[in-house]
C-alpha cells in the first residue's frame, strides 16, 4: 500500500470513529435534577414546548414538541431535600456536597444499590431544575464538567425565570416577587441575576421583595417535619410557621387577612382549658401559600416606597404546582378589607404575572442541545427508555437516623459534616413506596405529559 493510501486510510478512520463517537453522544437522554419531585414541572415544560421549528431551529412553533426525539433520566434528591434548610443550618458546602455526587450519577454509566451494581446511560446534558441548586452549586458544576471534558452542557432556572420576569417588567414597571425556598432567598441569586440582567434589558433599576417559602416545598412533597395527613394535634418535630416560631411567626392580628383554611386537619391547634388556641400549626400546601403571601405583602406594607407587587417569580420549581392557589390567594387579598379599607390595595396590583422559570428553561435547553449539535434526529424506540431516579435512606448504614416515615430525620440529614464519604444514600428507581399514590395523582392531574412516561416506568401506575 502506498504513503499516500494509507495516509487516507488513517483519515477515514479516524473521521468514521468521531462520527460514531458523536452520534452515540447524540444518542443519550437528557437529564433532569430536582431536590425532589418539583423538578417535573420543568420536565413537563420540555414535553409540551413548541416554541421553535425543529428543521431550521428558528423561533416560531411548527406543531412539533421541540424535545419529541429526545428521552430523559429524572433524579429526585430527595433523601437529602428540602435544599432550602442548608443555607439556615450553615451546610451550605455540604449541599453542594450532596449535588455534586448527584452530577456524578447522572454522568456515569454505573450506580451501587444495596442489590447489586447496576447499569444506565450517561446523559448529554444536565437541566439543574432547582432553584436552590442553581443559586449554589451551579458554577461548580460547570467547572466540574469542564475540568473533566466531558462536553456535557449544564442549565439552570435562575436566569430563565429573571429574564422572563424583567420582559414583564418592560410591559408594566413594578416590584418583582421572588417566591423560593429560604435557600434560594439567602442566596440572593434572583436579585443579582435580575440587577445584572436588567441593564443589558435597558431597566435602570428593579424593585424587589423576597419570601422564602419555609415548609410549602416541603408539604407539596409530603415531608414529615412539614406534612403528615394522619395528624390530629400539634407536636414537637414540627418544622414550619406556628404561633410559638420565633422566625416564621403566625402573626394571630393577621389570621383574617391568612383566611387559613381550618376544615379537617389543615392546620392544628393546641388549646388551653379555656379553648384558646396557645400554639398553630400549617397541616396544608395552601395554608402555607398564605401564610407566605400575606408575611410578603406585610413587607411590602413597611417598605411604601415601593411599587406594588406585579410579577411573582415562583422561585421554586414545587411552586408551579399551586399556580391556580397562589393566584387565588392573591386576588382575595387584592379585595381584603380591614375596618372598612383595603389593607394590601397600596402594595399589590391587581393583576399580578405569575412568572414559571420552568419555560424559559426549556427554551433554553433547546437552544443549548441545538449549539453543541445533540439534538436526536431520529425517534428509536429501543434506546428511548425514560428514566426517573430518587434517592432513598442506604438502611444499610447502622448509624444512620430516621423518623416515622423511613426518611432521615431533621437532626441527622442536617447534622452530617463535608467529607464524610459515608454512602447513606442509595438511587433507586421510582415506585409506589418511595413516592406516594397521592404524589402520583397530583402529577396525573398537573402533569399529564410526564404521568403517561411515569405510567411507562412505574409498576402499579
Amino acid at each position: 500500500m502506498s504513503l499516500k493510501k494509507c495516509f487516507f486510510n488513517v483519515i477515514f478512520c479516524v473521521v468514521t470513529l468521531n462520527t460514531v463517537i458523536a452520534q452515540q453522544k447524540i444518542n443519550l437522554p437528557i437529564g433532569v435534577f430536582d431536590s425532589g419531585t418539583g423538578g417535573l414541572t420543568v420536565l413537563q415544560a420540555m414535553l409540551t414546548l413548541d416554541a421553535f421549528n425543529n428543521t431550521t431551529g428558528k423561533e416560531g412553533g411548527d406543531g412539533k414538541p421541540d424535545f419529541e426525539k429526545e428521552y430523559f433520566q429524572y433524579l429526585a434528591d430527595q433523601a437529602n431535600m428540602p435544599y432550602g434548610n442548608y443555607a439556615a443550618e450553615q451546610k451550605t458546602d455540604l449541599l453542594k456536597e450532596h449535588i455534586l455526587k448527584n452530577m456524578d450519577f447522572l454522568l456515569g454509566k454505573t450506580y451501587s444499590t444495596v442489590q447489586q451494581q447496576q447499569t444506565k446511560s450517561p446523559v448529554k446534558m444536565i437541566v439543574i431544575a432547582c432553584n436552590t441548586a442553581t443559586a449554589y452549586a451551579l458554577e461548580d458544576i460547570k467547572k466540574v464538567l469542564q475540568s473533566t471534558n466531558t462536553g456535557v452542557a449544564c442549565i439552570g432556572v435562575i436566569e430563565a425565570g429573571a429574564k422572563a420576569a424583567l420582559l414583564q417588567q418592560k410591559r408594566e414597571n413594578g416590584t418583582i416577587g421572588i417566591f423560593a425556598t429560604a435557600g434560594t432567598v439567602a442566596s440572593n441569586g434572583y436579585p443579582r441575576t435580575l440587577q445584572r440582567m436588567a441593564k443589558s434589558m435597558g431597566i435602570d433599576f428593579v424593585e424587589t421583595i423576597s419570601q422564602g417559602g419555609v415548609g410549602l416545598a416541603e408539604s407539596i412533597d409530603r415531608d414529615w417535619s412539614y406534612f403528615v395527613d394522619t395528624l390530629s394535634v400539634v407536636r414537637t418535630s414540627y418544622k414550619g410557621p406556628s404561633i410559638k416560631n420565633t422566625v416564621y411567626t403566625i402573626d394571630t392580628n393577621l389570621l383574617a387577612a391568612y383566611h387559613f383554611n381550618q376544615t379537617a386537619n389543615q392546620v392544628l391547634c393546641e388549646y388551653n382549658e379555656q379553648g384558646k388556641c396557645l400554639d398553630m400549626q400549617l397541616n396544608d400546601p395552601a395554608n402555607y401559600t398564605r401564610y407566605h403571601l400575606v408575611s410578603m405583602l406585610e413587607k411590602l406594607l413597611k417598605t411604601p416606597q415601593q411599587k406594588p407587587l406585579n410579577t411573582l417569580i415562583l422561585g421554586c420549581t414545587h411552586y408551579p404546582y399551586m399556580k391556580d392557589t397562589i393566584a387565588k390567594v392573591l386576588q382575595e387579598l387584592y379585595n381584603f378589607k380591614q375596618n372598612g379599607q383595603y389593607k394590601y390595595r397600596q402594595c399589590l396590583s391587581e393583576q399580578v404575572t405569575l412568572i414559571d422559570p420552568a419555560i424559559e428553561t426549556a427554551k433554553e435547553a433547546y437552544v443549548q442541545l441545538r449549539l453543541q449539535k445533540l439534538q436526536q434526529t431520529i425517534i428509536n424506540q429501543q434506546t428511548m427508555q425514560n428514566q426517573f431516579f430518587i434517592t432513598v435512606p442506604n438502611k444499610q448504614l447502622t448509624e444512620i437516623k430516621l423518623q416515622q416515615d423511613g426518611w432521615f430525620t431533621y437532626n441527622y440529614k442536617y447534622g452530617r459534616v463535608v467529607g464524610a464519604h459515608k454512602n447513606d444514600v442509595e438511587f433507586v428507581k421510582f415506585d409506589t413506596k418511595n413516592v406516594s399514590l397521592a404524589t402520583y395523582l397530583r402529577f396525573k392531574q398537573a402533569l399529564p405529559n410526564v404521568y403517561r412516561l411515569l405510567q411507562q416506568s412505574v409498576k402499579g401506575l
